[in-house]
């Protein structure tokens, strides 16, 4: 897999590898920040809390930019929030139901 030293090249069982793949798709959907989801996780974008999120690290960054000025040569924002990418955009009708 990308960027996962630790991943296996094969597998010893099915067990070892169902085992190995629970706690990597964990780790990957809830602790890894991906660059492509502007430093966010895929569960907070999936669960809608993407806005909340940057929001709150804007307030982190602004704090940190007017305690000290000189370490900043304009003020900090954080990454932009990923937009919507389809394969088969769903109708309309459908995009507004799973909101």
């Amino acid at each position: 897999m990308k960027y996962c030293p630790a991943f296996p090249k094969t597998f010893a069982s099915l067990g070892h590898a169902r085992g190995f793949c629970a706690s990597f798709f964990k780790a990957y959907n809830f602790d890894h920040r991906h660059a492509g989801l502007g430093l966010l996780t895929p569960n907070v974008v999936h669960t809608g809390q993407a806005e909340t999120v940057r929001a709150a690290r804007a307030v982190v960054l602004n704090t940190a930019h007017a305690r000290h000025t000189n370490r900043f040569n304009h003020p900090p924002q954080p990454p932009r929030l990923p937009e919507p990418a389809w394969i088969n955009r769903p109708e309309a009708s459908e995009t507004e139901a799973h909101k």
